[in-house]
């Protein structure tokens, strides 16, 4: 038997994870950037081998996610952007938060927490790292390669995108001028 739970955090509720995240923050410039990344992997591997239950499996997704946009050179992902990532991975990857990650079935409760509000958070950056790792992987297979080895960067990615946007738009207006819907009146059709 399945069941939902919604939780409703208050503005209290959400400043203890506010604090949390600037604590970790101030934590994480003790740190480099390799560090943390290491530590948030150490952390995945610990949890792999563990009984969790599967509403905190499946939020590690986007904490592997977190890591591999973080870590890939190809997407580029600017530093202040970057920096947010990281500071999310340093939180999770500290052992001491609100509830300590030992306490079974719930010691994830508080991450799990967490990484929805910081998937909320970062939803832009993830979402455009999902486009570009499947564009990626597109032109990889276009090429009969394996995407770790195509040397593919964001600015390609990005001049893919502009080109497809741009013959979208060109396909529009050619179908609304077959269709009939619409006829310009400034300018000639060519």
């Amino acid at each position: 038997m399945a069941l939902d739970i919604q939780l409703n955090l208050s503005d209290d509720d959400l400043s203890h994870f506010t604090q949390a995240m600037r604590d970790a923050q101030g934590k994480a410039q003790d740190r480099d950037d390799a560090q943390i990344i290491a530590e948030a992997r150490k952390l995945l591997e610990e949890i792999q081998g563990r009984q969790v239950p599967s509403f905190i499996r499946e939020r590690l997704d986007t904490v592997e996610s977190m890591i591999a946009m973080a870590s890939d050179i190809g997407f580029g992902l600017p530093q202040e952007d970057r920096q947010r990532v990281l500071t999310v991975l340093a939180y999770l990857a500290d052992p001491v938060d609100f509830i300590p990650d030992t306490v079974p079935a719930l010691g994830f409760l508080d991450d799990a927490i967490m990484i929805e509000l910081c998937r909320e958070e970062l939803r832009f950056e993830i979402e455009s790292y999902e486009d570009f790792c499947s564009w990626r992987e597109l032109e990889a297979s276009r090429h009969g390669v394996d995407p770790a080895t195509l040397p593919l960067q964001r600015m390609d990615w990005a001049e893919a995108k502009r080109q497809q946007e741009l013959e979208r738009m060109r396909s529009r207006r050619r179908e609304s001028y077959i269709s009939g819907e619409w006829r310009p009146t400034l300018f000639s059709v060519r």
